[in-house]
């Protein structure tokens, strides 16, 4: 009877790894920031489909080298912010950009996503050095 359950057990493991094998196992997190240029930072929206992004407002520091990278979690957006001239959509979902005047601005969703999309809004705040 032993026998015949680690033989089942065997089976199911065995099952089991051909499924991973054969629908991929899941990626290994990638660090984005290993890749920047020295004293840079990276500063990652996130955008989904229930018309939000992934923080009501981002910081960042005046002066500061920054790599902006949308990543579309669930949907197809872009992000604009209009008072910086910083527009992320299509092929560009990433732009290096050195904040130079502290202030609020309005991040909103730059492509037509839904019903919500009016409302797709976060806030960058550039604090004083």
């Amino acid at each position: 009877m032993h026998k015949w359950i680690m033989f089942v057990v065997f089976i199911a493991a065995s099952v089991f790894g051909l499924y991973l094998l054969a629908f991929e196992l899941p990626e290994k997190p990638v660090d984005e920031s290993a890749g920047l240029p020295e004293g840079m930072t990276l500063l990652k929206i996130e955008a989904y489909s229930d018309f939000t992004f992934g923080q009501p407002e981002y910081r960042v520091k005046q002066g500061d080298s920054v790599r902006l990278l949308l990543q579309n979690k669930s949907g197809v957006h872009g992000i604009e912010i209009a008072a910086l001239g910083i527009k992320l959509e299509g092929d560009t979902l990433q732009q290096d950009v050195v904040f130079d005047q502290p202030g609020e601005y309005d991040i909103v969703c730059s492509i037509p996503c839904g019903t919500g999309h009016a409302t797709m809004m976060s806030k960058l705040i550039v604090e004083a050095a």
